[in-house]
């Protein structure tokens, strides 16, 4: 077996809902977790969907974890709570603010037993701030983060995204942050409290409108007018022989390659449809004429026609056709594993690779109380083994001192490098000028792209010719002397340059190289571009992601998923790695799929289907497992929503708002079975009360009542939400190349002893190329000009190696 990179970290968890899943990642990368439940068992052992008796989301979420049963109503289980506490590293929990400190036994009084614990409180809105008490569900904060406003087909409702993609998402930022606050506790002896918001996570890190994106559009709001954008023909979905195909015509060459397929219509020979606007403008003429083309071919003849020719084509899977695929069974991205006593089923089997094992699962979940003698029997007993590290003063950031060469591009590489370039890491960004980073192209003729700044802040660049032997040595040189290499390239580019991790590991030891593809560097799409929407087909999110199983309108257009959230798996699995670097002195090779997180996300339906096939479909705005439940129109033009009634409580507390206590005896309602059955009578009742009020009115009277329940935000009414002003969730971010500062998140995650990230601006392609190679590499100035003018060192045109009067002396 593997040795995984948390072996030794010990977690503590009381969560029950939001967190459970990153204590699941904390375990898969190999940390020891006790979780802890009160009489009667956690509420998520209920969660939906059930197969056999079992809780899918429960089984898949808590995994690898040992479990215990703690009364916190009486001293002796207090008591034994505090002893655990103290032989902790990383405090995991989600119960409403307050609940834990009036019994004595709340974050801060833990850390007051162990000053050393790293304790992080994961809710839906905070600790602090107008939202605290609200009820969170992940319907409520896909209407509030801006996310269902871009989700739909034009003159629809709002279309919500598929389940489970927040829940996990809050999941891998609060490992993360929990890593991060951990690797600064190696360093400086103190632990911390961390205050982790779902709400904050999803608004900055799911597809944020402020930050780095793709047809997010920077939040303006002449980009999304009332009304959903016509998103379906950015990446069209065509139906073939045997299902449907997607689409990804972005570059000139592609739409060469297409219109050659086409066999060179005149009405398209024009070279204005080089451009992505022109087509789209014409998208009503141009589909008839490539559906017209695909309807003789199957996908599969239809991808690899079209990776012949050189356009990005790719399958669009339903769930079931997920966990018959090919690729994934190669690749191990599948397990066939007991995931309860006497339950075995297909799952998802981790985010992650290292050294070419996959960090997944290993046990199934905990039976209630499984574990109490276990665990308890050693409380107390023993405390964490320190880890050496070189010791600093609190209040630094947690990467000064460490170097990375970062080779990543577009969304995800911008994600990934920034985790680590606004903790304090030197990150170099390689830049080579024949093959710039596609984030860089800028829109409306903008000197800057906004993603730019947003994504390579606090990065230094070097304009490096990889192409060339001297770009290599020089590489191979920073190389020695960095701590890790971030790449997503097509498998096996790296190794075709000569800078594996094994070449690299030969010349420095230490050395973490992680490296990121669409589809893995293993099975038969290994080679496939790797573009987010076809990885989003492909995995079933995209046939997750529309109204109903028969809808040919597909509403995952308008997102980048599931670039930010791959990059902060990625990010999170490093840190893992740098941890136990620590003790080992030796490095490691890291991949992540992007297709993995959008399985491992996906995993309740996927392990339902397999236990139950058929029986999981696009849900719609419809709640299978509650009613009412769903997106309703306000008060206004366009104006939406969210509200979900969760059980007998919630439905009671309906009535009383809605001044109906005869619908709390009414027999079409007595249960939540009965309201499912009677969904359409039961949404009505809802529907008429909301019509007449504006989406904030029914938000707060609802949420005052206990009622999960999300107004449909806009990306700019983000900038005023008072629950976010109050918690200081903006900053603003300039650049000399930008007509107007932009809004970009301070932090993400509260850190009581970490500061806040800096916001130096992003460098021009380049920038740094002379500060670099003299500084890290001892060159001179005349070696410096020798490799400019050859063309291995790539600075900005004004360097002065390049001016004509260099260029004659």
């Amino acid at each position: 077996m593997m040795a995984l990179p948390l072996q030794g970290v010990r977690v503590l968890e009381l969560t029950d809902g939001f967190g459970d899943t990153a204590g699941r990642f904390l375990a898969d990368l190999g940390a020891e977790i006790v979780r802890v439940e009160l009489p009667g068992g956690s509420a998520s052992r209920t969660a939906q969907p059930i197969r056999d008796g079992v809780s899918i989301p429960f089984a898949l979420r808590n995994a690898n974890k040992r479990g215990i049963v703690l009364d916190l109503d009486t001293d002796d289980d207090r008591e034994r709570l505090r002893l655990l506490a103290q032989r902790s590293d990383i405090l995991l929990e989600s119960f409403p603010p307050g609940f834990l400190a009036r019994r004595g036994v709340g974050a801060a009084d833990l850390c007051r037993v162990n000053p050393a614990l790293v304790a992080v409180s994961i809710t839906g809105f905070g600790q602090n701030g107008p939202y605290r008490d609200w009820a969170a569900t992940e319907q409520v904060l896909y209407a509030l983060s801006g996310v269902l406003s871009r989700s739909g087909e034009p003159g629809e409702a709002p279309l919500l995204p598929p389940n489970g993609l927040i829940d996990e998402s809050v999941g891998v930022h609060t490992a993360w942050s929990a890593l991060l606050a951990y690797y600064d506790r190696l360093h400086t002896g103190h632990g911390q409290l961390v205050d982790i918001s779902a709400f904050e996570v999803i608004v900055h890190g799911f597809d944020p409108g402020f930050g780095v994106q793709g047809s997010a559009a920077a939040g303006r709001s002449e980009d999304f007018p009332r009304g959903r954008p016509d998103a379906a023909n950015f990446y069209p979905v065509y139906r073939c022989g045997d299902g449907q195909v997607r689409i990804c015509l972005l570059a000139k060459r592609q739409w060469q390659a297409m219109y050659e397929w086409l066999g060179r219509p005149e009405e398209f020979a024009d070279p204005k449809y080089d451009t992505i606007p022109a087509r789209f403008a014409a998208s009503e003429r141009l589909n008839p004429l490539i559906e017209q083309l695909f309807s003789t071919y199957t996908r599969d003849d239809l991808v690899a026609e079209g990776a012949a020719r050189g356009i990005p084509i790719g399958g669009l899977n339903t769930v079931a056709e997920v966990l018959t695929t090919e690729h994934f069974a190669a690749s191990g991205t599948f397990v066939d594993a007991e995931i309860a006593s006497g339950l075995t089923a297909r799952v998802p089997s981790g985010y992650a690779k290292i050294n070419g094992e996959r960090a997944g699962l290993r046990s199934r979940a905990p039976q209630l109380g499984e574990h109490n003698d276990l665990v308890l029997r050693s409380a107390g007993a023993d405390t964490p083994v320190p880890i050496p590290a070189p010791q600093r003063e609190p209040g630094a950031r947690p990467f000064e001192g460490l170097r990375v060469l970062d080779m990543g591009v577009v969304v995800f590489g911008a994600e990934l490098g920034r985790q680590f370039a606004d903790n304090g890491a030197d990150v170099i960004k390689i830049e080579n000028s024949q093959f710039p980073d596609g984030l860089r192209q800028s829109k409306r003729g903008a000197a800057l792209a906004a993603s730019v700044a947003w994504g390579h802040r606090n990065r230094r660049s070097l304009g490096l010719n990889l192409r060339s032997p001297e770009g290599i040595r020089i590489f191979k040189r920073l190389a020695a002397e960095a701590d890790i290499v971030l790449a997503n390239f097509k498998p096996g580019t790296l190794a075709s340059m000569g800078l594996s991790y094994d070449e690299l590991a030969t010349i420095n030891p230490r050395i973490i190289v992680s490296e990121s593809s669409a589809f893995g560097g293993v099975g038969p799409w290994n080679k496939r571009l790797g573009y987010g929407p076809l990885v989003r087909a492909a995995c079933g999110v995209s046939a997750l992601w529309r109204y109903s199983d028969t809808s040919d309108g597909l509403s995952d257009g308008s997102t980048v998923y599931p670039d930010h959230i791959a990059g902060q798996v990625t990010a999170t699995t490093i840190l893992a790695t740098l941890i136990h670097r620590l003790q080992t002195g030796r490095g490691a090779t890291i991949e992540v799929a992007q297709a993995d997180t959008a399985i491992v996300q996906l995993g309740n339906q996927l392990v339902a289907e397999h236990l139950a096939p058929g029986s999981i479909s696009a849900p719609g705005n419809s709640d299978p497992y509650s009613a009412p439940s769903g997106v309703y129109a306000c008060a206004g033009d366009d104006e939406w929503c969210v509200v979900t009634v969760r059980d007998d409580a919630d439905w009671v507390a309906l009535c009383g708002v809605l001044r109906r206590p005869d619908l709390v005896d009414d027999p079409r309602f007595a249960t939540a079975e009965l309201r499912i059955a009677h969904r359409a009578e039961a949404d009505e009742v809802l529907a008429q009360w909301l019509l007449l009020r504006t989406p904030t009115e029914a938000m707060d009277t609802l949420q005052a009542a206990g009622i999960p329940t999300g107004a449909m935000i806009r990306l700019p009414d983000l900038l005023t939400n008072p629950h976010l002003t109050a918690r200081g969730a903006y900053t603003e971010l300039e650049h000399e190349l930008l007509p107007a500062p932009l809004p970009t998140a301070k932090q993400v995650a509260h850190f009581a002893a970490l500061p806040d990230w800096p916001l130096r601006q992003a460098p021009v392609a380049g920038a740094q190329t002379r500060e670099i190679c003299e500084e890290v590499l001892g060159l001179s100035t005349v070696e410096i000009d020798s490799l400019v003018h050859d063309g291995v060192l790539q600075p900005p045109a004004d360097d002065p190696a390049l001016s004509p009067v260099s260029s004659t002396v």
